[in-house]
């Protein structure tokens, strides 16, 4: 039995139901120990005439470096020692699904080649190593293979190692790349000489960890971070061979809501400064040729447009929004007329079609567009204006443009997955309409996309907006209720879960698992509105569209209640923690991965990372309207003395997304609130973040600890 300083309670949990067969639950018997109960220590929080008391406040102390850091600490550990204690059952499990999903890994493998400027590039991995080698060859693959950077060798020791960008200087002498030791996302830029084998003495701490460099091969520039709130402030420029501090600042951005980013157009010819926020952006852009010149805006920002801007030789192109645009239109103007009164509709703005991006080449264009929910790939000929499609066979799948590097070349090169389709990638050249697939993810122990099935089907929502979802599952699987269902969904931020395959999911269906995405608003799948729907004041779309895709599900015999599971990470770990409030009757067993679930607290604290940028996405709780909507729906704010399923919380110490203290804080507030026996469980990484374990194996081990909870709530052990 488990002790420390800490008060403490039994829980025996045993979750049964009378009620149908399909919807009976498993009884699940868990180890007879005491899980941690916080200290209660009440702060009170007053704003627009609203008082709050919250006990647990104080479980911040380490990130502020307050006076009960070291109480925390033992708070945390404490509560994994509980974890730990509480799936002990399950170890023998866990080792069989982690050696199943690495046994499905092709160990030693390599990426698919690009060509960039004389040289071939790939990453390559070895036989039991947790990283990779970045190694490239001159002319012809046939060529010595440089190894630039041995990460399998430079992580050797360390519990967590990241490489950020590599960018190779023009005269393909040099190379700048960014090294993350703590997860925290702030990167150092180191520069190797890549004839010598040296790493210089230019050290540039507290960076997004990429580079770019000018035209001279002696000169880059980088995004420098806030070392408090780790927002992207300022955008430097540094010298090959001298002191960091002695660096130039060529941009520093006044507004704190917005992200800022330094790139370099495909032809070479302009380095782009980009401020984003979520409603509006700005760029600035120079010669590469003139590295110590000023920055000239492109066009001053504009209330609620968006735009990016891409190189040609002759003009830009322009993606943006401007002029009542919801799904994004492409616009041109020459090099030398760079503001709105010069733009002219290139691809003009279509209803049904959201514009994603542009990739450009010398005499082709290729449109990221999504229509009806799945993306497509647009081909333009940039000489005669012709237009085609490149045709995919799939109901759900998701393509994507993969590394062109080269501006000068008639051939894309693309990736293409569904849920039952490894990742695939493949040269398209443009011109002759070829398709040549170059490499397929390899799956060992033998896979037969056969052998499974992929729908896609929609449930009606409570306004009657129609909700995609994407479904997987093993061929013979029954559709009469039966079926335990695995209900993934995000929704923020207009990102888009797309439809793509897992090695690691086949343990869940092997095992008898339907695998479901609830495309829901605040995600972009449907097109630009379906993100404004999903966002700010209407973000309780997000919420109920999930239980209502878990409504459909059930109603449709896919499963039944009593075996219906949910996962959701971040900002998706905030989708779980509301319908879990809002529905906890639904769901036998959550997981909430590094959940963003004390809304109103973070919001309303500028010093927490990256808190003024989300404004746009969540409102400003300074505000009287937005503070009283983000309470409304704010999982930490909502707890009640009621029944909720079975939870398994995860979060890092050194998250820089969603700080640990939030799910900590959401953990102990259901513990002393909760009624029933389920079980609440957080485990939280010591050594990492927000990503969670940066070796490829290591991942897996978090992996098949959360597939054995779910799997002992449904009753399965082998």
């Amino acid at each position: 039995m488990l002790t420390n300083k800490y008060n403490w309670v039994i829980i025996l949990s045993m979750t049964m139901m009378s009620c149908s067969h399909q919807e009976k639950k498993v009884a699940v018997e868990w180890p007879e120990v005491q899980p941690p109960i916080a200290e209660v220590k009440p702060y009170t929080r007053i704003i627009h005439g609203d008082t709050v008391i919250d006990n647990y406040y104080w479980l911040n102390d380490y990130f502020k470096k307050g006076p009960d850091s070291a109480k925390v600490i033992a708070y945390l550990e404490a509560e994994n020692a509980y974890t730990k204690a509480m799936m002990a059952g399950t170890e023998e499990l866990q080792n069989k699904l982690f050696e199943e999903m690495k046994g499905r890994i092709k160990e030693k493998d390599e990426s698919v080649p690009y060509f960039h400027n004389g040289y071939y590039y790939y990453t390559r991995t070895e036989e039991g190593k947790q990283y990779y080698k970045i190694c490239r060859k001159k002319g012809s693959l046939d060529a010595k293979e440089e190894v630039l950077l041995d990460v399998d060798q430079m992580a050797e020791g360390k519990p967590y190692y990241a490489i950020g960008g590599t960018s190779i200087s023009p005269d393909n002498r040099l190379m700048v790349f960014g090294v993350d030791e703590v997860s925290r996302r702030e990167y150092v830029l180191h520069v190797k000489n890549l004839e010598t084998g040296e790493i210089y003495k230019d050290r540039i701490e507290r960076t997004t960890g990429s580079a770019v460099w000018a035209a001279d091969s002696k000169t880059f520039f980088y995004t420098s971070k806030n070392p408090v709130t780790l927002l992207s402030e300022k955008i430097k420029r540094h010298t090959v061979g001298t002191d960091a501090k002695s660096d130039v600042v060529v941009y520093d951005e006044k507004d704190n809501t917005n992200y800022i980013g330094v790139g370099k157009s495909k032809n070479g010819k302009y380095i782009f400064i980009e401020s984003e926020g979520t409603l509006s952006s700005e760029v600035r852009y120079l010669p590469a040729d003139n590295p110590n010149g000023e920055f000239k805006v492109f066009q001053p920002r504009m209330k609620d447009v968006l735009y990016s801007v891409t190189a040609l030789e002759d003009r830009f192109l322009i993606v943006t929004n401007a002029d009542g645009a919801k799904n994004f239109k492409v616009v041109q103007t020459p090099l030398d007329k760079t503001t709105k009164e010069n733009w002219k509709d290139y691809i003009p703005h279509r209803e049904d079609v959201l514009v994603q991006g542009i990739d450009e080449f010398k005499n082709y264009l290729v449109v990221s567009e999504r229509k009806s929910g799945l993306t497509n790939l647009s081909i333009h000929n940039l000489n005669d204006n012709s237009v085609h499609n490149l045709d995919f066979g799939e109901e759900a799948y998701a393509v994507y443009p993969s590394v062109n590097r080269e501006y000068d070349t008639e051939v894309v090169r693309y990736g293409y997955t569904s849920m039952v389709t490894p990742s695939s990638t493949f040269d398209y050249n443009m011109r002759t309409r070829e398709k040549t697939l170059l490499k397929q993810q390899e799956v060992l122990g033998g896979y037969n996309p056969e052998d499974y099935v992929t729908e896609r089907t929609y449930a009606t929502a409570e306004d009657g907006t129609k909700i995609p979802i994407s479904l997987v599952y093993k061929k013979g699987t029954k559709k009469d209720g039966s079926a335990p269902l695995y209900l993934y969904g995000y929704g923020s931020y207009g990102a888009s879960m797309e439809p793509t395959f897992s090695t690691a999911r086949l343990s869940l269906l092997n095992r008898g698992f339907i695998y479901a995405i609830a495309h829901v608003r605040g995600g972009e799948e449907m097109g630009r509105h379906w993100y404004e729907d999903g966002k700010l004041m209407k973000k309780i779309n997000t919420f109920t569209d999930f239980i209502d895709c878990a409504k459909y599900l059930i109603a449709n015999k896919y499963t039944s209640k009593g075996h219906v599971y949910a996962e959701g990470g971040s900002a998706g770990g905030l989708l779980m923690g509301a319908v879990i409030n809002m529905a906890p009757e639904l769901w036998n067993g959550v997981i909430a991965a590094v959940p963003f679930v004390d809304v109103v607290n973070t919001m309303l604290d500028e010093t927490i990372p990256l808190t003024t940028n989300e404004y746009d996405e969540w409102g400003n709780p300074n505000n009287k309207e937005a503070y009283f909507y983000m309470k409304s729906y704010s999982p930490y704010e909502n707890v009640e003395a009621k029944e909720y399923p079975n939870l398994l919380v995860t979060t890092g110490l050194h998250d820089s997304q969603v700080q640990y203290f939030e799910p900590a804080k959401w953990v102990a507030k259901l513990r002393a609130t909760k009624k029933g026996n389920n079980v609440v469980l957080l485990k939280t990484d010591m050594d990492f973040g927000h990503g969670g374990a940066s070796g490829r194996f290591d991942y897996l081990k978090d992996q098949a600890f959360e597939w054995a909870f779910i799997l002992k709530l449904e009753g399965i052990t082998q």
